[in-house]
Order: C-alpha cells, then sequence, then structure tokens
C-alpha cells in the first residue's frame, strides 16, 4: 500500500515537472520544479534577459508575474487528480513588496481552497529569505468546465 503511494506521488511529480516543461514561457525562463510529496518549490535561475531595469539589475515584474502564474499552475495540477487540461486563470492579483535583484527566485503556491470547477491559489516569490517576498499572488483558476 505504502508502495503504492510513494508510486503516485513519484508519477505526479513527473507529470507536473512535464507539464512545465512542455509550457513555452517556462521553457523560456528556465523554470525547473523540486517536488517533495503535495509541496513544491519553482526555480527561476537568474538569466541577463530577465532583468527589465538594467541600471538597478532589477528582474522584470512581467517576468516574476509569469513565475508566480506558472508555479501557481504547477501546484493545481500537483494535487488535483483526473486535471485534463492546464487550469486555465480567471484573475491574478499581483503584489510587488521589493525589488528582484540579479540572482535566482524561489516561489511557493498553496491552494487556499479547491472547488469541482474553480480554486483559489495564493503565492509568494523570495530571494534570500523566503520570510522576505519579493512578490506575491492571489488568484483564482478554472479547474473543470468547458
Amino acid at each position: 500500500m505504502a508502495e503504492d503511494m510513494k508510486l503516485t506521488e513519484a508519477s505526479r511529480a513527473d507529470e507536473v515537472r512535464a507539464f512545465v516543461e512542455r509550457t513555452p514561457l517556462a521553457q523560456e525562463m528556465g523554470l525547473r520544479c523540486e517536488v517533495m510529496g503535495d509541496e513544491m518549490t519553482m526555480i527561476m535561475p537568474y538569466q541577463e534577459k530577465l532583468i527589465g531595469n538594467f541600471m538597478i539589475k532589477a528582474i522584470h515584474g512581467g517576468a516574476i508575474g509569469a513565475f508566480l502564474e506558472i508555479t501557481s499552475q504547477a501546484q493545481v495540477f500537483l494535487v488535483t487528480e483526473h486535471l485534463l487540461r492546464p487550469p486555465r486563470p480567471i484573475n491574478l492579483t499581483i503584489d510587488y513588496l521589493r525589488q528582484g535583484h540579479a540572482k535566482d527566485l524561489y516561489a511557493r503556491a498553496e491552494i487556499t481552497k479547491m472547488g469541482r470547477r474553480m480554486c483559489s491559489v495564493r503565492a509568494e516569490a523570495w530571494q534570500d529569505e523566503r520570510s522576505k517576498p519579493v512578490t506575491t499572488l492571489m488568484a483564482h483558476f478554472m479547474v473543470s468546465g468547458d
């Protein structure tokens, strides 16, 4: 029984990695994810092309927002069995709290409410300390229906 559960967790983690790998924007941004059970950390490695303000070497806000959206979609995909297509965004609210410096960015998402047709997600991105997020996101995604 425990062996079956480990296989299911491993296969779901592989499906999430495949989801990220086949997402063109995630490929362009070089995203990768680390999955442990139902917890996932997404990583956006620093690349010069992600800089939005060269004077202060700040990562572009659009890149950070897209990073959090993909992180949220991947988390929904991870915990939702039998999801036939990627979750589709209904709305997103992004709060930019600190400058994203020229270094790797990490993110985690948490599902705050899961319904039959939609779910609510909260995500945050950080660099040096998780307790000091660079950006947060609140979003609703369609998980079923037409």
